[in-house]
């Protein structure tokens, strides 16, 4: 766990997920607007959670698809929209790439937009080496 100020904590504690939060966030982006809330919740359970707690309310969320060794696949990283502006995601990305071994391995993601905030933590883009087995089938199956 990792305090940012007086009142806001990152933490990797699956315990402290508020998972009505967590949905709320990930319908306001692109890529989560439509999915069901069980694929959701999968995802999640299968993944390593971060989340940014703002005096109890969680107000930020990123999971990380790892082998705890060689490779990390970032996701689902988001800010609530009120709370944006104030270096929540910066401080995120700064401590999932930073800790647990991550500084040791290969960080992978897939974005349309905040490229800025990542490529401050070293990522880039790389056109040529990324390729799509085939997009991600919306839905439960």
């Amino acid at each position: 766990m990792s305090e940012l100020t007086g009142r806001a904590v990152i933490s990797d504690d699956w315990t402290l997920l508020q998972m009505d939060r967590v949905e709320a966030m990930l319908r306001t982006t692109y890529w989560g607007a439509d999915l069901p809330r069980s694929v959701m919740e999968e995802a999640a359970a299968h993944s390593l959670c971060f989340g940014v707690y703002l005096d109890g309310r969680q107000v930020g969320y990123a999971r990380a698809v790892t082998d705890y060794t060689t490779v990390y696949y970032l996701c689902d990283l988001v800010i609530d929209t009120a709370y944006r502006g104030q270096g929540l995601g910066k401080a995120l990305v700064a401590y999932i790439t930073s800790g647990d071994g991550f500084d040791r391995m290969q960080g992978l993601l897939d974005t349309r937009d905040a490229h800025g905030l990542y490529a401050a933590f070293g990522f880039r883009p790389d056109a040529e080496l990324m390729m799509k087995h085939r997009e991600r089938p919306l839905g439960d199956g």
